[in-house]
């Protein structure tokens, strides 16, 4: 049964929730994309897509309007895939429940996939409209944006034809975005001996709960709590006072993330648990305190466990909590030229006991400044390389420089004005975007970036706001009227 069908713009939100239905987690599109393909063919639309898996889609103008210069539409097909612990659901197959909550929609314990599935909807809605007015665009459907922007960087010379695209990846209404940070990952590994349990142990569970989590661009200068900080703190303090040993450590999940949830299992001699736990209430009691204004539904607790099978040799231990100890997390400096913009900063994102007797620490760096994003990358390197890590980077994505003379950002804020009759904000944004990207293959190409508020992305709490929506859509047609004509 629809949910979404008494909201405004209908055509959007019908879109949105036929979308809500199709799993699409990063890297398995698969089922989105024989979806937009389908679509394209329903509609005797022109498609077409790429070795990456990249969907581009066109339609000709409509009447009167055919002698308008070519747009990209774009936004991303792939969702984050994040859920509350005790939400029983499988993004491989099944769908994502909307709910309306008063001004809002969201998910019922789930990331809710308007990012990018809202800038999908808003494509579709006017491809299958015979009444929206616009030139001739093209609608731009990449792969796997969060977790490493493959289809962007893998996108061909010559794959589209307009020089001029409009990204709905933003998530901010009344803001217009014309520069976005670049960014890296930086992974490290650690091998570990599995050795006996030591006599007369005791063993027990930690487990980190209830921080909104959020996205490490976006959020990240929102003094949130990061689930591996917090409950590295108790395990460092309990190593050092009672001879913890550690089984298991397990926190985050995605690298453009900030991590909402962690969970550690440990042994210690069964004389030192009584005093153990006090300590543990100490911590809590502080951590609660600290974070009870930006993280007031924390929820921090031990109990008793089963004894594992083996706990880690020593030395790695201590490299282990050391590093995550000594990792930053967070905003590193913020913009000179820019007020407000965070310009440098990095995530500690996840750590994962994989295969082989390694553990994987996986962080992520933004900046604005290419100098300032290879530093912090160094500095988090160096960190772990102290440590006794082995230490990856990824390629990493160039940011997108902004452009204050775009012809596409003048037309956008005069629509904006028009509709409105206020000033929109113009200004760059730390999350990446796929725009860098683009310029690599297209450097003529003049773009910007705008849509609907969400809040909470990347996390169970993702929520977009319904008025907000209205008010992008109409945006976007008004700009496709306004679109110059071909010279």
């Amino acid at each position: 049964m629809a949910v979404l069908n008494t909201l405004k713009p209908k055509e959007v939100w019908q879109q949105f929730e036929e979308i809500c239905q199709i799993p699409r987690p990063s890297k398995k599109e698969g089922k989105i994309i024989e979806f937009l393909v389908d679509f394209a063919k329903k509609h005797k639309l022109e498609v077409k897509t790429d070795s990456a898996g990249n969907v581009l889609i066109k339609k000709p103008g409509t009447p009167g309007y055919e002698n308008l210069q070519t747009v990209v539409l774009q936004s991303h097909m792939d969702m984050v895939c994040e859920k509350n612990s005790d939400v029983n659901h499988d993004f491989l197959t099944d769908p994502i429940q909307p709910i309306i909550d008063g001004e809002w929609v969201k998910a019922n314990g789930t990331t809710l996939g308007a990012d990018d599935g809202i800038g999908i909807a808003a494509e579709l809605a006017i491809l299958a409209s015979n009444t929206v007015k616009h030139g001739p665009i093209e609608c731009l459907f990449t792969v796997d944006e969060e977790t490493g922007l493959t289809g962007a960087s893998e996108i061909k010379e010559g794959f589209f034809e307009g020089k001029t695209l409009i990204n709905l990846d933003s998530e901010d209404e009344g803001e217009l975005f014309i520069g976005c940070a670049g960014g890296v990952d930086t992974i490290a590994t650690f091998a570990y001996d599995a050795e006996k349990v030591p006599s007369d142990s005791v063993a027990l569970k930690l487990n980190v709960k209830g921080l909104k989590g959020g996205h490490s661009g976006d959020d990240i200068n929102k003094g949130l709590g990061n689930s591996i900080k917090i409950i590295n703190r108790f395990l460092w303090k309990g190593t050092h006072k009672y001879d913890l040993r550690l089984a298991n450590l397990d926190g985050g999940n995605l690298r453009n993330a900030i991590p909402r949830e962690a969970f550690a299992v440990f042994t210690v001699h069964k004389d030192d648990k009584a005093s153990l736990i006090l300590e543990f209430e100490e911590i809590k009691n502080s951590i609660v305190t600290e974070l009870k204004d930006t993280e007031p539904d924390l929820k921090i607790n031990i109990e008793d466990t089963e004894l594992p099978s083996f706990v880690i040799d020593e030395p790695t231990h201590y490299d282990l909590l050391n590093a995550i100890y000594a990792c930053p997390h967070g905003v590193f400096a913020m913009s000179r030229s820019i007020p407000g913009l965070v310009e440098t900063s990095t995530n500690l994102a996840s750590v994962k006991f994989i295969q082989d007797n390694q553990i994987l620490v996986t962080t992520s760096q933004r900046s604005s400044v290419e100098s300032a994003k290879t530093d912090i990358s160094n500095m988090v390197e160096s960190v772990f390389r102290l440590a006794n890590a082995n230490i990856q980077h990824t390629d990493g994505y160039p940011g997108w420089e902004p452009n204050m003379d775009s012809n596409i950002l003048d037309i956008t804020k005069n629509a904006y004005e028009q509709l409105f009759k206020v000033e929109p904000v113009v200004r760059a944004i730390h999350a990446g975007l796929e725009c860098g990207l683009f310029l690599e293959k297209y450097p003529d190409l003049d773009m910007i970036s705008f849509g609907p508020t969400l809040r909470g992305v990347h996390s169970p709490l993702e929520r977009i706001h319904i008025g907000t929506t209205q008010k992008f859509w109409d945006l976007l047609l008004e700009v496709l009227v306004n679109i110059p004509k071909k010279q």
